[in-house]
């Protein structure tokens, strides 16, 4: 696990060099705004949220109250109170995505692509839930109905986050595929499930340099397949375990949010501490790269 003055340093030579061209977009405000400077800088709030994830608490009140501020405190000796804390993660939401975006990512050739539920409160209570109200839609995935949004992943054979997307949990699985392969310029061969099949959607992405390699229903004519294609086939249920493990051990999903942009904060923070880890799953593939792009 990386310590929190590795992880500090790290995230405060990012925003050296971030704030300077972040503030030339921004908007200035004629309104007098007040002088006073926050007790922790914006790279000890972003250091603070992404340990949390790394640390292994379930809940931030408790790792803040009752990790940080009783051990970390030589670290950060002017921390606020708990409600101060939780106003001024809002402050850091797209310093951290474009720190995500910053992270180690190779386009190896290889993907996977899968969607997984995340959850914002029980089915139940969807009908009186305000929180998201006009944002979290009903879905349905193969385990039953939830109530929230989709997270879209697509990984490389490294067990890389190559780029991500959030949609409500009524859309189609392969509604964001192109959107993600224009993202990160993804080329080569794509994993997915039978969610993905889609005739229209393949064409479109071999035109893209994009292979899309998925199962067959049971009411599909057989196809033929290359041996390699379908090793890669066996070899899916990685995109599975990094779901799991953003979810399990980087804590992504609760049903305690309060503001949606603290929702897209502890997100965030999760997908940045699964990008730190030493240790991620992965194929250890060792390919030619004519045999990585042939399609």
């Amino acid at each position: 696990m990386i310590d929190v003055t590795s992880l500090f340093c790290n995230i405060d030579d990012f925003w050296i060099e971030f704030k300077p061209e972040w503030e030339k977009f921004l908007i200035s405000e004629k309104r007098c705004l007040p002088k006073r400077t926050p007790m922790l800088s914006e790279s000890e709030v972003m250091t603070i949220i992404i340990f949390f994830h790394i640390s292994g608490y379930r809940n931030f009140k408790q790792f803040y109250l009752g990790y940080v501020c009783k051990y970390l405190k030589p670290f950060f000796p002017l921390l606020p109170s708990y409600n101060r804390m939780v106003e001024l993660k809002k402050t850091v939401l797209f310093p951290l995505y474009c720190y995500l975006m910053k992270q180690n990512r190779e386009i190896t050739g290889i993907g996977f692509i899968d969607s997984s539920p995340i959850r914002v409160c029980h089915l139940k209570r969807s009908s009186r839930h305000r929180v998201f109200k006009g944002f979290a839609k009903k879905g349905k995935t193969s385990t039953g109905y939830f109530f929230g949004f989709k997270l879209h992943l697509l990984i490389n054979d490294k067990g890389e986050i190559l780029c991500f997307m959030l949609t409500p949990g009524n859309v189609d699985d392969r509604v964001p595929v192109e959107t993600l392969i224009d993202h990160c310029n993804f080329v080569g061969k794509l994993c997915g499930d039978r969610g993905y099949i889609s005739s229209d959607l393949s064409q479109r992405l071999v035109s893209k340099g994009v292979q899309l390699i998925t199962r067959l229903k049971k009411n599909m004519k057989n196809k033929l397949m290359s041996v390699y294609d379908k090793l890669l086939l066996r070899k899916r249920g990685i995109i599975e375990t990094i779901i799991d493990q953003l979810k399990n051990v980087s804590q992504i999903e609760h049903t305690r949010h309060r503001s949606p942009i603290n929702f897209l904060v502890n997100l965030l923070g999760g997908l940045i501490a699964y990008a730190h880890q030493p240790k991620k799953p992965s194929l250890n593939l060792e390919i030619k790269e004519s045999l990585a792009y042939a399609l």
